[in-house]
């Protein structure tokens, strides 16, 4: 019994171990805990220096940035009532991984309410810090038009 409790301990281990020290796992984990509004654990994905970009067409046509701090976007995602649905549904993940930097990409669909509201792409830049990928810098681009 003893043996197979310290197996259990050490697959643990291993387990969270390695998904800490995969790109693509964090940002799974970072979706799973913005679905779950857990700003806690949003917080600790991060840099301190992590800033949020937004690339998309103004009323006009026009491209437009919209640059907002980490910590806002924490607390945007903390007053979403819970009785509110809202999802960003991923479509795809495409990882490169270069020693101390990865970059993930990945296609989506966001639904608030039940309904479509917009589509993009999010950029994940990350690093590696002491062992553990953290992001970098987030962008991502949305679009009401050609979301199918």
């Amino acid at each position: 019994m003893k043996n197979l409790m310290f197996l259990a301990f050490i697959f643990i281990c291993f387990s969270s171990h390695a998904q800490s020290n995969n790109p693509k796992q964090l940002v799974i984990d970072f979706f799973e805990a913005f679905h779950e509004q857990d700003t806690v654990k949003l917080k600790t994905f991060a840099t301190d220096s992590l800033q949020l970009k937004s690339v998309s067409r103004n009323a006009e046509g026009k491209s437009t940035i919209n640059t907002s701090a980490y910590s806002e976007f924490v607390k945007s995602i903390a007053s979403i009532p819970k009785n509110v649905r809202f999802e960003e549904k991923i479509h795809e993940y495409r990882i490169e991984e270069n020693g101390l930097l990865a970059t993930v990409t990945t296609s989506y669909t966001f639904y608030y309410k039940g309904e479509k509201s917009h589509c993009g792409t999010n950029v994940f830049n990350l690093v590696k810090m002491e062992g553990n990928w953290k992001i970098l810098f987030l962008m991502d681009s949305r679009s009401k038009k050609n979301c199918d």
